[in-house]
């Protein structure tokens, strides 16, 4: 397991390569929580866009055995969409930590 720098119970913390691994070997979505005005400037490649304000783990497309990965920008509004989507019974429990600022830090590429 991860550390959980963010002290956040039940949230596990993923690096932008196992992120990009996974989403590679086509066994996560990665979903965004960002604004619309947020990823309209610049986004993950073949990200889930389900914007944090109007948040419904239901419209996420999980197929199954895929991993679902929250990211946003700094990973603070990743982790609690983690907490919001188990709140709501889904088993989610992945975010992107440091969000798209620490993608772009490790050198992965974003679509703008």
């Amino acid at each position: 397991m991860s550390e959980q720098p963010s002290g956040a119970p039940g949230v596990r913390d993923l690096t932008p390569q196992e992120v990009a691994r996974g989403l590679e070997e086509g066994r996560v979505v990665l979903v965004d929580v960002r604004e619309p005005n947020e990823t309209a400037l610049e986004r993950f490649p073949g990200a889930v866009l389900v914007p944090l304000s109007s948040f419904d783990p239901a419209t996420i497309p999980a197929p199954p055995g895929s991993e679902v990965v929250f990211a946003c920008r700094s990973g603070r509004r990743s982790a609690t969409a983690v907490r919001a989507a188990q709140e709501q019974g889904f088993a989610y429990d992945s975010h992107l930590a440091g969000g798209i600022l620490a993608w772009k830090a490790a050198g992965l590429p974003t679509e703008t």
